[in-house]
């Protein structure tokens, strides 16, 4: 039996996250190594290595994107989940600036939050279908120069063929699989992906290889 993803639930609703501790524990066969509410109650359990932060945003005194900066730069890579109730656009974008791996929302039933948590620990980024099309809207909506002019035609053959596999929502592993490499063949060209395109989410070069495809297209 494979062993449970390890997961910390960071909400300063002390009532609402022992409650989620509870149902994805006892329910979905997690285990959930803490819920807290400060960077301070965090840093011991960074320690037991987790598989996934589970954060809120609107936190105090430090919310949950100002406590995950904080954590990169003591070296924490946990991949981070932001679950909250805002739907804001300016949330979202803060967040997937900051590298998050996915934004759900509270409101969301048990069955797609445990579906969304296993996809994110697989290597999929994961966004709540009310604010996908925000996503995009905000992706696309970025200024003349943002993104590198002509930066597609640095790739090689095979990093293309990633980044399509990549613009269709295929996770890392799905990747491997599907062109038959290893899963840390598949990382390391990501991230030659990332270095060329001047991006620092996988999402962003995704959209600007499906921009290119539609130019094509017309």
């Amino acid at each position: 039996m494979a062993d449970k993803l390890k997961i910390v639930l960071v909400d300063d609703q002390g009532l609402w996250a022992r409650g989620l501790s509870e149902l994805l524990t006892h329910h979905y066969g997690f285990n959930v190594l803490g819920a807290v509410g400060s960077i301070e109650e965090l840093r011991p359990l960074i320690g037991e290595q987790p598989d996934l932060l589970l954060m809120d945003i609107r936190m105090k005194p430090l919310d949950g994107l100002a406590m995950l900066e904080q954590l990169r730069k003591e070296g924490c890579n946990t991949p981070a989940v932001m679950l909250t109730m805002s739907d804001s656009e300016i949330d979202l974008e803060k967040a997937i600036r900051a590298g998050v791996r996915g934004y759900l929302l509270k409101d969301m039933e048990p069955e797609e939050l445990v579906e969304a948590i296993r996809r994110v620990v697989a290597g999929d980024l994961v966004v709540a279908p009310t604010m996908t099309v925000k996503m995009i809207e905000m992706l696309r909506g970025n200024q003349p120069g943002q993104e590198p002019k002509n930066a597609l035609k640095l790739l090689t053959g095979r990093e293309r063929e990633i980044l399509e596999l990549l613009s269709r929502g295929e996770s890392n592993k799905a990747i491997a699989q599907t062109l038959s490499i290893s899963y840390d063949t598949v990382k390391q060209h990501v991230g030659h992906i990332l270095n060329k395109l001047k991006m620092s989410s996988r999402v962003k070069a995704a959209v600007l290889f499906a921009k290119e495809q539609e130019k094509k297209e017309q």
